[in-house]
């Protein structure tokens, strides 16, 4: 599969926590000019699926992947930015 990375999040939360998190993820990359793919998993069909099958049962959006790889969720990508380790974070 590509190596794009992609951003699993969702457009129907309640969870102002997620929504958060989920706009400081796309403002870091959109401001490092980052180019990424977004996948909605309320709006596409199977992505929450495909989502879960790549981060694990259970897992709650936003969530990071390179491909079908694994990157990390928010907590992790937060902590890449504040060790200056996003670029390792991302694979890039």
């Amino acid at each position: 599969m590509s190596d794009k990375i992609i951003l699993y999040w969702t457009s129907v939360t309640s969870s102002l926590e997620i929504k958060k998190e989920q706009q400081r993820i796309e403002m870091v990359l959109s401001g490092k000019k980052i180019e990424y793919e977004k996948v909605d998993i309320s709006l596409v069909e199977g992505a929450k699926e495909k989502m879960r099958e790549i981060c694990g049962e259970g897992t709650l959006p936003p969530q990071l992947c390179k491909g079908d790889t694994y990157l990390g969720n928010y907590a992790q990508f937060d902590a890449a930015i504040e060790n200056e380790e996003l670029d390792k974070f991302l694979k890039l």
